[in-house]
């Protein structure tokens, strides 16, 4: 048994940060064949967060002008732009469930093809240095975050800002002054967000990784019961889960202490806003500067220009969840498929079935060196037997005859052939393998 925990451990790889060829990736090969849908998810997002800017605006006038003076024809006609407004906010926020939120889960089903069709032609030399619980992590989770590209978390925020800047011209016409005031805790307020995230984004990734590490171990311990059950291995599998639920444990605890640190924060700052407001709100109104009206639709409109600012902290969150995604995801499809040497060339009709090893070397590990200059032949019709005590390498030889492993030195041929130039799909064709391991599939 596999008793380690971290097939991918590295930790300058834990340390990556979101960068500049990863963010080009995201662009040419997800946003951009995506661009149209994208456009038009964006607008509706702004239809959507103006309609909602059509509630404070009306306040005003209810305040200062129908109130006052019971203006029941101007009641009529507020009630309904603002039932208008509703609609189209409604419509809109319908429309944008098909225009994007589907089109992130088709995303994610293309990307789980994608991994999969390029995992399953990977070397056996790879699944022998990677658990399978991992990999079923890269292709199930990893890929769950890329959603958010082309979803309506990055969409919606962009529309925020737009909305915001919309707001903000609308309150600096109520008063400059009291925006001004506003504005000096809201760039503190983004400023820490800012810093807070470019200490998070190396835990989420983190976390992100002793997760599939856990898993996967869970899953081999899972599915080779039998194994542990025969060698009373039950204590140690349970202590190596211990471990890595505890290191999860250990990395969701500073997230969560790192959270509550940024919203103790977020609090105080707004809590300043909120006090400038009312400060400097109430004296003006009492001069007659500005109205009632106006004080309150300002406070309104200001949760508007809050809004991209409150809402950094999950978006922080979704780009990094997202990017980690994209970046172990674009590893595994780094990795040389199966057969795609330059060399592999020659085609295989038939086969008579001559095999033959001409001082053969393999080693699993550098400097451990199972077979050493092995030569035999096998020819067809006849039954060659490989005796020898465990671990002297018979299933690596049966290994390297199926291709499942190349050698390290050496040359095998099949019917004359080196092994090497052949193309591997016609040569497995013709092959029949019985292998020492039982598997049923469900």
């Amino acid at each position: 048994m596999n008793h380690g925990m971290n097939p991918h451990g590295n930790s300058e790889k834990t340390k990556k940060k979101i960068s500049l060829p990863m963010v080009r990736y995201a662009f040419q090969t997800i946003i951009w064949p995506r661009r149209w849908r994208l456009l038009l998810g964006l607008l509706l997002i702004v239809i959507n967060q103006l309609s909602g800017l059509v509630l404070p605006g009306s306040t005003k006038y209810l305040l200062d002008e129908v109130i006052p003076h019971h203006n029941l024809t101007l009641l009529y006609w507020i009630l309904g732009i603002v039932a208008i407004a509703a609609v189209i906010g409604a419509v809109s926020r319908y429309a944008l469930a098909h225009v994007l939120s589907i089109e992130a889960q088709h995303l994610i089903k293309q990307l789980r093809e994608k991994v999969y069709q390029h995992i399953i032609y990977l070397p056996t030399r790879y699944f022998d240095n990677n658990a399978s619980g991992a990999l079923v992590s890269r292709i199930m989770s990893d890929v769950e975050g890329v959603r958010e590209l082309v979803g309506t978390g990055i969409m919606n925020y962009f529309g925020s800002i737009l909305t915001s800047l919309a707001a903000l011209v609308i309150m600096l016409t109520i008063s400059p002054s009291m925006t001004l005031y506003v504005l000096l805790p809201m760039l503190l307020f983004g400023g820490v967000i800012f810093k807070f995230f470019s200490y998070m984004r190396p835990v989420f990734r983190k976390r992100r990784e002793i997760n599939a590490e856990v898993t996967g171990r869970l899953i081999e311990s899972l599915g080779g019961i039998r194994i542990v059950k025969g060698f009373s291995a039950e204590p140690l599998e349970i202590s190596v889960f211990e471990q890595g639920v505890n290191r999860l444990f250990q990395v969701i605890r500073k997230t969560i202490m790192a959270f509550s640190l940024f919203a103790s924060s977020s609090s105080l700052l707004l809590g300043i806003a909120g006090i400038m407001i009312m400060g400097v709100g109430g004296w003006k109104i009492m001069s007659g500067e500005i109205t009632v009206g106006d004080f309150v639709a300002f406070t309104l409109y200001l949760a508007y220009l809050v809004a991209p600012i409150a809402q950094l902290s999950s978006v922080g969150n979704s780009l990094t969840d997202a990017f980690a995604g994209l970046d172990r995801m674009e590893e595994v499809l780094k990795e040389k498929k199966e057969g795609e040497e330059a060399g592999r060339t020659v085609a295989l009709p038939e086969i008579k079935g001559d095999i033959a090893f001409h001082n053969v070397s393999f080693a699993y590990e550098a400097d451990k060196t199972i077979i050493k200059q092995i030569s035999f032949e096998a020819p067809a019709g006849t039954v060659t037997a490989l005796v020898g005590s465990s671990g002297s390498g018979k299933s690596t030889i049966a290994g390297l005859a199926a291709s499942f492993l190349k050698p390290d030195d050496g040359v095998i041929s099949i019917d004359g052939i080196d092994l090497a130039t052949v193309k591997l799909s016609g040569y497995r064709k013709h092959l029949g393998v019985v292998l020492q391991d039982d598997f049923l599939f469900e």
